[in-house]
């Protein structure tokens, strides 16, 4: 007799629907998590919770939603070899195909072919009891970390990491993060935790802005208006960022974010969806900016930010500010797509405070 789960789905009308569903037994090169951490990405409230936008990597397939996932290994198929039952582990959130080049770089995000399935969109995710996942997709997860820090790490922390190191990031830099939702507030946790000399943070929404201030993310913060680019450079001496991090996704910021740095100054990309309206010769040209766009992070990436997370004594779990049940999901990704919180998670087993 099989054993059943229950298990959210995303209908796209805003809503969210449990199912009881059986519990997948694992094949050659592939492992059954007990979930411990399941976080909500602001993709999925883009792309999947209020209608199905998604196309290509983003179309969802009617599947368990969820991709950041973090929890245990309970039971291994055959041929495993590294994994084993009982190893904490995070989920890298694309099964790529494993062989193209993008895949043999560890960017399973940029992999274009038709086996490419990620998890909480093409393949079942970790909203859920339990997820049955392949090997090659998972990081390990050490003991000095929480569930809840793994699965920060599986999307949120691993996308904003790869975008800090092409820009880098260290004891020099004034930064500015625009946009200061869950991915901006790992922006600001991880450039300070990085050495930057000061962060200023920004947004439209002052429940978020206070949350940068409130936990200490931040040296300045303010909500944004038509004076914040006199505001920044009043706070770098007149002269601008060294490094800014756009979270917001809208042209405003986007264009906020490369005004207000400086000569020689880096910008990157992170915030999804939009436009960006630039004058090229005075905002780019003429004062030597370069801009950078970045797409999740690869895998190699991901187990050094985890190393690194340990080394720093960050806790990214300490962003979150609910905690939701799975039979709770529907408040979860209700009050995430209201857009005055920090992180959400569901959480299972020992991970529930």
């Amino acid at each position: 007799m099989k054993q059943t789960m229950q298990a959210a789905y995303l209908p796209g009308n805003s809503t969210v629907v449990l199912k009881e569903v059986d519990i997948p037994v694992p094949g050659h090169g592939e492992v059954l998590i007990k979930m411990k951490s399941s976080t909500i990405c602001g993709s999925d409230i883009r792309a999947i919770y209020r209608e199905h936008l998604g196309k290509g990597p983003e179309g969802y397939q009617n599947k368990i939603c969820g991709h950041e996932p973090a929890g245990q290994i309970v039971k291994c198929g055959p041929g495993l070899r590294r994994f084993k039952e009982g190893d904490r582990i995070i989920v890298y959130h694309i099964s790529g195909c494993g062989v193209c080049n993008d895949c043999r770089r560890g960017y399973m995000i940029s992999c274009t072919s038709p086996y490419r399935r990620a998890y909480g969109w093409q393949r079942d995710g970790g909203m859920a009891e339990y997820l049955l996942a392949e090997e090659k997709d998972l990081v390990l997860l050490p003991d000095e970390l929480s569930y809840t820090d793994g699965a920060q790490v599986a999307c949120g922390f691993g996308t904003v990491y790869e975008g800090l190191e092409k820009i880098g990031i260290c004891g020099n830099d004034a930064v500015l993060v625009v946009g200061l939702g869950p991915v901006g507030l790992a922006a600001c946790m991880l450039t300070k935790a990085m050495g930057a000399s000061k962060i200023i943070g920004v947004d439209t929404v002052r429940e978020r802005v206070d949350i940068a201030i409130d936990k200490k993310l931040v040296d300045h913060a303010f909500v944004t208006d038509d004076q914040a680019i006199s505001k920044i450079l009043a706070l770098t001496g007149g002269m601008g960022v060294e490094r800014a991090v756009d979270c917001s996704g809208h042209t405003s910021g986007r264009q906020l974010a490369v005004r207000a740095t400086r000569k020689w100054g880096k910008i990157v990309l992170i915030g999804e969806g939009g436009t960006m309206e630039l004058n090229p010769s005075p905002d780019l040209i003429h004062e030597q900016k370069t801009i950078y766009g970045s797409w999740v992070t690869n895998i190699w990436r991901m187990e050094e930010l985890v190393e690194r997370i340990v080394r720093w004594g960050i806790h990214p779990d300490q962003l979150v500010t609910n905690r939701f049940t799975l039979d709770q999901a529907s408040d979860a990704f209700a009050l995430m797509a209201g857009g005055k919180c920090g992180k959400v998670a569901v959480v299972f087993d020992e991970e529930i405070k």
